[in-house]
């Protein structure tokens, strides 16, 4: 058993897809035409860290409801966490990249950490060894 997808709700499809392959290096394993529930067109969009593991589905907001979580979807708290070899190479391509840091890297007793925020504002920890 594993966990196959986590939903990250978005604005707009393409400047997640972009932030997600072009600055965090994720493959895009998937754009597809779908339907909502309802039959309105959508897509299905399904992007994937290297090496695999956990893929995010990113889904556009539909209505009033959904569109109040986009940034917001743990309510203020980091509710995704991205591990990597190399902290400081990642940190310094990100940084460069533009990518907002709302806390400086520092390191505590499981290694180096730093939060971000993705392309919405969702809050991330960027986590390596100490």
């Amino acid at each position: 058993m594993r966990l196959d997808l986590v939903t990250v709700v978005v604005s707009e499809y393409d400047p997640a897809i972009a932030f997600f392959t072009d600055v965090l290096g994720f493959t895009l394993v998937e754009d597809s035409p779908s339907l909502t529930t309802d039959g309105r067109p959508k897509r299905w969009v399904v992007v994937r860290p290297p090496g695999g593991g956990t893929g995010l589905l990113l889904a556009r907001a539909d209505g009033e409801r959904q569109e109040a979580v986009v940034g917001d979807q743990v309510a203020g708290r980091v509710g995704f966490f991205l591990r990597v070899d190399d902290f400081d190479a990642t940190y310094r391509r990100l940084v460069e990249a533009g990518v907002a840091f709302v806390r400086p890297p520092r390191t505590d007793s499981y290694g180096r950490v730093a939060v971000f925020l993705d392309v919405v504002g969702n809050r991330w920890d960027l986590l390596g060894p100490a």
